[in-house]
């Protein structure tokens, strides 16, 4: 029997139009002490890519995916998104739903591998939030971690062949097959099962594509040069593969629900430019997003119901 009366898909947030970038980037910064020439930088990323994140568009898209998956299949449950970093911001979006009478949600983080950045913070801000509100706030009971799901992996193996489809068929065999992650601090790594669990699901999705010649590698770190991230980096690998014979390489984005900027300026720009310069086909494979498996993944997670 089901125990909770909604679900809360938990997400970072983006800006949605130019002017969001910087107040966005302030929030995420805030408290870090991150130069203001920095900032710049990150701000001219996103002018690359267009003045805004796909991310809560995509976010959406998923949240209407679920809710039609599960009006048809059941549990019928109402899909509510909360962002951490931009609208709709988590106390918003708590508050709508302690407005329309729910008092127990399954909340479902949409970060495919664990550290404290990408799962305890989530829940940290849930819990702020909810404090915030006060009385009546919805509890929220969380889904367990899906990056093992027998659909996820799936909806990332059509992801990943889809973009093996555009290497010439006589190179696609020998083509470099990198899958990527967000990079963290060593130290946090070696608090988490984060970097296992990436490099178990890289490894179960090159094995139902039957791709021998694959890697790990990381991407988008933002922190101090000082302090030692997991490595190596996405564009060291490829400047790596100099004078090898690799002619093409796909990278897989398996650590990111959606595409966004992490995905749209690390991979998509700077990636791209080091492959151009090195005389490499680069193919990206797309993120999850709304893949139609992906969608029943979370409907699966909200049929199982809290970990």
């Amino acid at each position: 029997m089901t125990t909770f009366d909604s679900v809360l898909l938990l997400a970072f947030g983006g800006p949605e139009k130019p002017e969001d970038v910087r107040p966005f980037l302030e929030i995420v910064t805030a408290g870090r002490g991150i130069p203001p020439e920095r900032l710049d930088a990150v701000a001219r990323h996103y002018e690359l890519i267009g003045g805004r994140s796909p991310l809560t568009e995509l976010t959406l898209r998923q949240a209407e995916g679920l809710r039609q998956s599960l009006a048809r299949e059941g549990p019928a449950l109402p899909v509510y998104v909360g962002m951490r970093n931009w609208h709709p911001f988590l106390r918003e979006t708590l508050a709508g739903m302690r407005e329309a009478g729910h008092r127990r949600a399954l909340g479902v983080i949409l970060s495919t591998f664990e550290t404290e950045a990408s799962w305890t913070r989530y829940m940290r801000d849930v819990d702020d939030a909810r404090a915030k509100i006060g009385a009546g706030a919805p509890e929220v009971a969380f889904a367990p971690v899906w990056w093992d799901h027998p659909r996820f992996l799936d909806a990332m193996t059509s992801r990943v062949s889809d973009a093996l489809g555009q290497v010439p068929l006589e190179a696609r065999g020998d083509a470099l097959l990198v899958f990527t992650a967000h990079s963290v601090p060593t130290a946090m790594a070696k608090a988490s099962p984060y970097a296992e669990q990436f490099e178990g699901a890289s490894r179960a999705v090159a094995a139902r594509l039957g791709h021998e010649r694959w890697q790990v590698a990381y991407q988008s770190r933002s922190g101090s040069p000082r302090e030692p991230w997991l490595e190596p980096d996405v564009c060291d690998v490829l400047r790596g593969l100099e004078g090898k014979g690799v002619s093409d390489v796909v990278l897989a984005p398996i650590g990111f629900a959606c595409d966004h900027v992490e995905i749209l300026y690390d991979l998509d720009v700077e990636a791209r430019q080091v492959a151009d310069q090195l005389g490499l086909r680069l193919h990206r494979a797309a993120a999850a997003n709304d893949h139609p498996l992906f969608i029943a993944m979370l409907a699966d997670l909200v049929r199982q119901g809290p970990a």
